[in-house]
């Protein structure tokens, strides 16, 4: 799943919530806002406007703690053809919640809490699938990763020490969302990516606040290999097809 756009890897969002296309603010439930019923026809519109990779996430496996939407994401998967990647996040708790993911026409998979619980279940991920196509998202709050970031006293544990674990076992790409600025707009965690980007040579993917393609340039400038944009793109704050062009223009 890289990019074009000069090694940066621009992903789209689709949030899926009983059906529905929707976007949430600092990922909590109940700060919700619903852009359309149709994720096929959202992913049709990534795709026309150049996407080559789209960020795919069951909400509501995220809290029922397993799979709900892998139905409506193979469908997606089907629509958008094998030239576009799908990675599926979102309730991905098991090795056979993965396995079923894939199952379902994953390009890659996102496991997020299951990893900061059993850092020994995704070696065993990474060594069946490849790192290629088992990544961890680390959800970050006040410098913590926390499992089940909608929990606003979730608890968590120094991101710097967590992410170095779970490379030693193989993770080769994290997506990290700075929970506080998620769904915001208020720009990038900039000091956050160049914090991690120096413990590990992972990727860094970074998710949160992104709403120009000034964030998506600062970001890279600030080592991360790539962004998750959602809100903006719902929005009309940042066009998907001048973004992409602007990245690859440098």
């Amino acid at each position: 799943m890289s990019s074009a756009a000069t090694g940066f890897e621009l992903l789209p969002a689709i949030d899926l919530r009983g059906g529905r296309v929707v976007r949430l603010r600092e990922g909590d439930f109940a700060r919700e806002t619903a852009y359309g019923d149709d994720p096929v026809a959202v992913a049709r519109a990534f795709v026309t406007a150049g996407a080559e990779a789209i960020h795919l996430v069951d909400l509501d496996g995220a809290r029922a703690g397993r799979p709900v939407q892998l139905g409506a994401f193979a469908r997606v998967v089907q629509a958008v053809g094998p030239a576009v990647g799908c990675e599926v996040a979102g309730g991905l708790r098991t090795e056979a919640d993965v396995a079923a993911a894939l199952a379902a026409g994953a390009t890659r998979t996102v496991v997020g809490t299951a990893a900061l619980r059993d850092p020994a279940m995704v070696g065993r991920l990474v060594g069946r699938h490849g790192a290629a196509r088992v990544v961890v998202a680390l959800d970050v709050r006040d410098g913590l990763a926390v499992g089940e970031g909608w929990r606003r006293r979730a608890a968590g544990r120094s991101v710097a020490p967590v992410l170095r674990g779970l490379y030693a076992v193989g993770v080769r790409t994290f997506e990290v969302t700075a929970i506080a600025r998620d769904g915001g707009l208020a720009g990038p965690d900039l000091e956050l990516v160049r914090a991690l980007v120096t413990v590990t040579d992972a990727r860094i993917v970074a998710s949160g606040g992104i709403r120009s393609v000034d964030d998506l340039r600062a970001l890279r400038s600030a080592g991360a290999g790539g962004a998750i944009v959602g809100r903006a793109l719902y929005e009309g704050r940042l066009d998907l097809a001048a973004a992409i062009a602007a990245l690859r223009a440098g």
